[in-house]
């Protein structure tokens, strides 16, 4: 398993709880408001995928939606997702299941009665929408989820003064430049090197390994920053930009009993072909792979299958 990846959960776990421990008790409580203005419950009981009551101190484990979200100013909709990937922490065995969907899987939308692109079920219905699509697609639980503006990627790296990546192939893109190499990047660049596509061998699993690479450069820099100004300026993207449903209790919670899981991580590619309906392109999962990788998150999870 990769550093990148590793730090990449490591972050989205700890990144909060390490800047406000480490900056004094004015930014804790800096903290403690941005996370009351982005925090946005779950109605569970739309869901029949988690009956039972979580306990964090006890470890058990628990699964995470991160979700970028297409918000862009100019549509007057809820936005697409752009990313969509499932983490399962299971601090017992000390591990992290890591499942990136492909934004064009074909699946039914819930609640809407028609199939889709898993993309468009935000757009339909909200984050609300896109959860219970994805409990749906999986057949695992959502407990948490983690939804980010996908053009704040521009703000927050401009926030922590550019970032640094390792780029594996050459590629213009919206006439921007992005030569192979190691390559610094200010928000305007990282944006673009998030979101091409086309040009990747690998289609969108490529531009979600470079998702993940500037979300990682990202939170490694924020969480190494004592500058209070900086500081504010990434709060300030925060609120702007972040919802969920994890309180700054739940967060630190979570980095006291789960952070042990984050040395053993696998990830899981979501197997199946691409196909043409009605003329539009859609991914189309294999059904028994599906199924077998349901098992195992519902091991990880440790919920009966």
């Amino acid at each position: 398993m990769s550093d990148k990846v590793k730090k990449f959960v490591l972050i989205i776990i700890t990144a909060c709880v390490v800047l406000v421990v480490g900056a004094g008790s004015y930014v804790w409580n800096a903290a403690t408001s941005a996370f009351g203005s982005i925090q946005e419950s779950l109605d569970r009981s739309k869901s029949d995928k988690r009956l039972e009551e979580l306990n964090l101190d006890e470890g058990d484990p628990i699964s995470v939606l991160l979700m970028g979200v297409d918000e862009l100013e100019s549509r007057n909709d809820l936005g697409r997702t752009d990313t969509m990937i499932l983490l399962t922490i299971n601090p017992s065995v000390e591990s992290v299941n890591m499942v990136s969907i492909p934004r064009d899987t074909l699946t039914s939308i819930r609640g809407q009665a028609t199939t889709d692109k898993i993309s468009h079920a935000h757009a339909m219905g909200g984050r609300e929408t896109a959860i219970y699509t994805v409990e749906h697609f999986l057949d695992v639980p959502v407990d948490y989820y983690v939804t980010v503006n996908m053009e704040s990627f521009k703000d927050t790296v401009d926030a922590v003064g550019g970032i640094e990546v390792e780029n594996d192939q050459e590629f213009t893109f919206h006439g921007m430049h992005y030569p192979k190499g190691t390559i610094k990047l200010d928000g305007e660049k990282a944006l673009g090197y998030s979101r091409m596509r086309h040009l990747d061998p690998d289609d969108d699993f490529g531009r979600q390994e470079r998702q993940r690479q500037v979300m990682a450069a990202v939170m490694e820099k924020g969480a190494s920053i004592s500058s209070l100004a900086n500081f504010t300026d990434i709060l300030n993207v925060v609120e702007d930009n972040v919802t969920t449903n994890l309180s700054l209790g739940e967060l630190w919670d979570i980095y006291s009993t789960y952070n042990v899981a984050i040395d053993e991580i696998e990830q899981h590619q979501i197997e199946g072909e691409d196909i043409t309906k009605d003329g539009i392109y859609y991914f189309s999962p294999d059904e028994e792979k599906l199924e077998q990788l349901s098992n195992v998150l519902k091991e990880h999870l440790e919920l009966e299958n």
